[in-house]
C-alpha cells in the first residue's frame, strides 16, 4: 500500500509551479516557465523520495497550455533530457505517478467541440506521462462528466467518445465517482462494460451514494474487479469534510484517527490512496509515519523539528505535552503525537504566544545580527504589540534573515507556512 497526494508541495522550497495568461504567452516565456516547472517537479520527486512517497499526482499545469493550439513548442523533444532524468527518478525510486485532467475536460458533453477540445487534453496528459517513460500503471483520472438532462443518453455518449481514444489514452485511462452525477455504481457499470478502472473516492461517495448500507470496504472491493494486472495496484482517493465548509470541500489536514479508523477497515485490500486535502504532503507524511511498522522515534523527531514553534504559537501546554511524549525512546507514538498537533492547530492564537514564539525563533540569530538588524526587529515586535504591524510581517522578516544566515532547521520549519 502507498499513501501520496496531489499536484503541489507544502513547505518545500523550490517546489513552485509557474503559469502565465495568453495574453502574455510568447515563445520565450513559455521556454522559461516550462523549465522552470520541471526544476521543480523534480525537486518534488526528490522530496517525495526522501519521505517515502510512492504516490503522487502530477499537475495538469505542468506545460502551459499544453494542449492548446497557443503552445506550438515541441516541448517533449526540447526538454527531453529534463523528463528522462525524472522519469528514471520516478522509476528507479518505485515511485507511482498520474495526473487527473480538469472540471472542463468533459467527455460526454453533446457539444462536440468541447469533446474534441477533452480529446486532445487526454493526448496531453498521454504525452507527459509517456515522455517520462512511466508504464500503463501510472494513470489517468477522468470524471464521467455531466448529464444534460437525460442521464442514460449521457452514460452513451460517453462510451461513443470513449472509443474515438487512441490506444495510448485507453491504457491510461481510470473513472472516477463523483459528488454530484454519477454514483459508485453507476461508474462500475460503465468500468464493466468498457473495460476501464474505476477509482472510488470515499469523500463523493458519502455526498452522492448509491446504497448506504454497503461500506467503503464493499465497494473498493467491487471496483477492484475492474482492475487488471496491466493496470498496477488498485488506486483509490481518500479526503474527508471540511466541517466549515460547504458538502464536498476537502478538509486542511487529515484527521488521523479517522484515517486510521478508514485504513484499520481496508488494510487487508492491496490498494494504494491518494489523498486530497489541502495540507498535501504533511498529511501524507503524516499517515505515513502513523501506519509505518517497526519505525523509530527519530522519525517523529525530525517531524517535532518541522512542527515545533508552529505549535509553540498556537498551544504552549500542547508543545510541552510533545516534549514528554518524545522523551521515551524506545516507543512510536505517531498517532497521539499527530493528535496533540493537531489539536494545536485549532487553538486561537495570542498576541503573548505569537511575541513569545517569535523570540525563541530570534535566538537562532541574536549573535549573528548587526546592529541595525536587532533594532528593526525590536521595533517590529513592540509596533506588533500595539496593532500597528501583523505577525505575517515579523515572520516575513526572520524567514529572510534565515535564508540569509542558512538556518536550515528554520527553512524546513512550518512556522512560516
Amino acid at each position: 500500500m502507498s499513501i501520496g497526494y496531489a499536484c503541489l508541495t507544502i513547505g518545500v522550497p523550490d517546489t513552485n509551479l509557474k503559469s502565465c495568461t495568453a495574453k502574455s504567452l510568447t515563445e520565450e516565456k513559455l521556454l522559461e516557465i516550462i523549465s522552470y516547472n520541471l526544476k521543480s517537479l523534480k525537486n518534488i520527486i526528490e522530496y517525495n523520495i526522501k519521505n517515502n512517497i510512492k504516490l503522487f499526482r502530477i499537475s495538469s499545469d505542468l506545460i502551459p497550455f499544453g494542449s492548446s493550439h497557443l503552445n506550438q513548442l515541441s516541448w517533449w523533444n526540447i526538454f527531453s533530457q529534463e523528463f528522462a532524468e525524472i522519469g528514471r527518478k520516478i522509476m528507479d525510486n518505485d515511485i507511482r505517478v498520474s495526473m487527473h485532467p480538469g472540471q472542463y475536460t468533459v467527455l460526454n458533453s453533446p457539444n462536440d467541440d468541447v469533446v474534441k477540445r477533452a480529446i486532445e487534453d487526454l493526448n496531453y496528459h498521454v504525452k507527459v506521462l509517456d515522455n517520462f517513460g512511466v508504464g500503463a500503471n501510472h494513470k489517468i483520472i477522468l470524471h464521467i462528466g455531466g448529464v444534460y438532462n437525460d442521464k442514460e443518453q449521457a452514460i452513451n455518449r460517453f462510451a461513443d467518445n470513449y472509443k474515438r481514444l487512441n490506444y495510448q489514452v485507453k491504457e491510461r485511462l481510470v473513472i472516477e465517482n463523483d459528488d454530484k452525477s454519477y454514483n459508485i455504481n453507476d461508474v462500475l457499470k460503465i468500468g464493466n462494460e468498457l473495460n476501464i478502472p474505476v477509482v472510488f473516492d470515499n469523500l463523493h461517495n458519502d455526498i452522492n451514494c448509491y446504497d448506504r448500507e454497503k461500506s467503503d470496504s464493499y465497494w473498493i472491493s467491487e471496483c477492484n474487479k475492474t482492475w487488471k494486472e496491466k493496470d498496477g495496484r488498485q488506486k483509490i482517493h481518500y479526503s474527508q469534510q471540511d466541517p466549515l465548509k460547504k458538502s464536498g470541500s476537502h478538509s486542511n489536514t487529515i484527521k488521523i484517527s479517522k484515517f486510521i479508523e478508514f485504513y484499520e477497515s481496508v488494510k487487508g485490500q492491496n490498494i494504494d490512496i491518494m489523498l486530497e486535502v489541502k495540507d498535501k504532503n504533511l498529511s501524507a507524511v503524516k499517515c505515513i509515519n502513523s501506519i509505518a511498522e517497526n519505525s523509530k522515534i527519530k522519525k517523529l523527531e525530525e517531524e517535532w523539528g518541522r512542527y515545533k514553534y508552529k505549535v509553540l504559537e498556537n498551544s504552549p501546554s500542547n508543545y510541552l505535552e510533545i516534549r514528554k511524549l518524545l522523551k521515551d525512546k524506545t516507543q512510536y507514538p505517531a498517532v497521539e503525537f499527530y493528535n496533540y498537533i493537531e489539536d494545536a492547530m485549532e487553538e486561537e492564537i495570542t498576541i503573548g504566544n505569537s511575541i513569545n514564539t517569535a523570540l525563541h525563533v530570534w535566538g537562532y540569530f541574536k549573535n549573528l545580527a548587526d546592529d541595525k538588524e536587532k533594532l528593526n526587529f525590536l521595533k517590529s515586535i513592540e509596533d506588533y504589540k500595539n496593532g500597528k504591524v501583523s505577525i505575517k510581517l515579523i515572520k516575513n522578516k526572520l524567514f529572510k534573515m534565515a535564508v540569509k544566515y542558512n538556518e536550515s532547521y528554520l527553512l524546513n520549519s512550518y512556522y512560516f507556512l
